[in-house]
Order: C-alpha cells, then sequence, then structure tokens
C-alpha cells in the first residue's frame, strides 16, 4: 500500500530540484516511490563513502580481498558491483566476470583460472559469477560431470581456507529473488533493446529448471556452511534495498580503519 500521509520534511525533499526531478521523471507520478528513491540516494552516497574509506585502508595496507557474488539469472549481481564500484578508484580494483573455459583451461584444475585473477597486494577483486558456477549452474545444465561435481564439492571449502590463511579476505554473497520476479525481470530484458544482449540460453532455461537450482543451491549452502565461510544471503526482489544490503556487509566483513581520512 502506497504511503498518502506526509510530513513536512517528506514535502521538503519532494521540493528540492533532485525531488521535483525525481518526481516528474517517473513514468507513474508517485510521491512514496520518489521519496523512496532519495531516501535510497541519501544512503546510497553514505555507504560509497565508506567504500572510498574501505578501499583507501586496502591500498595503505596493501591488503588483498575478494568479493564473490552468486545468485540466479538476474538476480542483479552486475547493477550492485557497479554500485559498489562506482566511485572508487578503478586502477585499484577489478571486476572479473569469466567466459566458459576454452580447451586449454579445462584441461587445469578447475580452480586455476579463478586463481589467475586473484588480487594484488592494495587490491579488490569482484568475482561477478565464481567457482561456484560448478556448485550449481554446471550441474543444472550439465555442463560438468557427476564426478567433476564431487571433486569440486570436496575440494571447494578446503580451497577456501587457504585462500584466507594465505592472507586473502573473502565475502560470499548470494542474492536470491523469487520465481516471479525473475520472470518479470526475464520480461523486461527482452523488450529492451539496450538489454537484450544479457539473454542467454541458459537464461532462457532458467524458470523451467527453477526447481534444479533450488536443490543444488541448497546442497551448496549445506556444504559451505561446513567450512568457516558460509555465504550471505540477500533478498534481492527490490533492487534499491538489495544495493544497500549489499554494501553494508561487505563494509561490515571487513575491519577497515572506520576513522580513516579520505
Amino acid at each position: 500500500m502506497e504511503k498518502t500521509d506526509f510530513n513536512s520534511l517528506d514535502i521538503k525533499k519532494l521540493n528540492t530540484n533532485k525531488g521535483l526531478h525525481t518526481l516528474l521523471g517517473q513514468e507513474t507520478y508517485s510521491p512514496a516511490k520518489a521519496l523512496r528513491f532519495l531516501d535510497y540516494e541519501k544512503k546510497l552516497k553514505k555507504l560509497q563513502i565508506e567504500l572510498v574509506r574501505l578501499q583507501t585502508w586496502v591500498m595503505n595496507k596493501e591488503e588483498r580481498v575478494i568479493v564473490i557474488f552468486e545468485g540466479r539469472d538476474a538476480a542483479g549481481k552486475g547493477g550492485a558491483i557497479r554500485r559498489m564500484t562506482e566511485r572508487i578508484n578503478q586502477r585499484n580494483y577489478r571486476i572479473v566476470a569469466l567466459p566458459k573455459p576454452n580447451d586449454e583451461e579445462k584441461s587445469q584444475w578447475y580452480f586455476q583460472r579463478y586463481i589467475n585473477q586473484f588480487p594484488n597486494a592494495g587490491e579488490i577483486v569482484f568475482f561477478d559469477r565464481s567457482w561456484y558456477n560448478r556448485a550449481v549452474v554446471e550441474p543444472v545444465n550439465g555442463f560438468c560431470t557427476a564426478k567433476e561435481y564431487d571433486v569440486f564439492m570436496n575440494q571447494v571449502n578446503d580451497f577456501e581456507r587457504m585462500i584466507t590463511e594465505s592472507g586473502i579476505r573473502l565475502v560470499k554473497i548470494y542474492m536470491s529473488i523469487s520465481k516471479t520476479e525473475q520472470a518479470k525481470r526475464f520480461k523486461e530484458i527482452k523488450s529492451d533493446p539496450l538489454k537484450q544482449w544479457k539473454m542467454t540460453p541458459v537464461d532462457e532455461k532458467a524458470q523451467e529448471l527453477w526447481d534444479e537450482y533450488t536443490k543444488y543451491k541448497k546442497l551448496m549452502f549445506e556444504n559451505t556452511n561446513k567450512g568457516n565461510l558460509p555465504f550471505k544471503v540477500i533478498k534481492a526482489n527490490r533492487k534499491t534495498s538489495t544495493r544497500i544490503g549489499v554494501i553494508q556487509h561487505v563494509l561490515d566483513a571487513i575491519p577497515y580503519d572506520k576513522n580513516l581520512k579520505v
């Protein structure tokens, strides 16, 4: 239900240049929606300042940080990463979204091509999907054998233990959306000429294979919970609150100097 009672502070927000631009720029006139977006932008700016502080700390201390994003297709992983990186120093972070492995990579240890992308001192790496492709996407779509899947599940916790024992800080995020919301986003993507390229053959089958994805997702969580690095599951049906939640979790997960001047 949309908010209909507005206090003086709400009216003041809407009466600014940004407020009027937000309100009048909507397809459907909605003061409540405009207020939510203004509050979101205010929260986002504060968190992005903290991300600059976090990155400065990482650079000064020569820390190495990996943040991995998992979730169903159209969960908003790319959008969350863009909000995290749009204000920080582009020379000291990388976004990694690996394509399917080539023949040479297929002959290597499964984790090797991900290791090749690990951060140097003073760097943050964001993985838009990660080695956990083998936990869910690959078995669901028949891209790996049952043996390859079992080997991965047996190795992944030890692999991550070695990562963290080497001094790398690892943050794991799973963005969770409903089946209805995924269908809605797929429809929007297909109808937008600027976004149609995002749809892949794997995406096209995601709704049909929803229950299979759910089965393997649960197995992934059960397995990773046996290690010391479980996923942080963030509900992702509403993009704005999701992005706030994602950034806040990363800030909470890394013990950076919150008093550092930037």
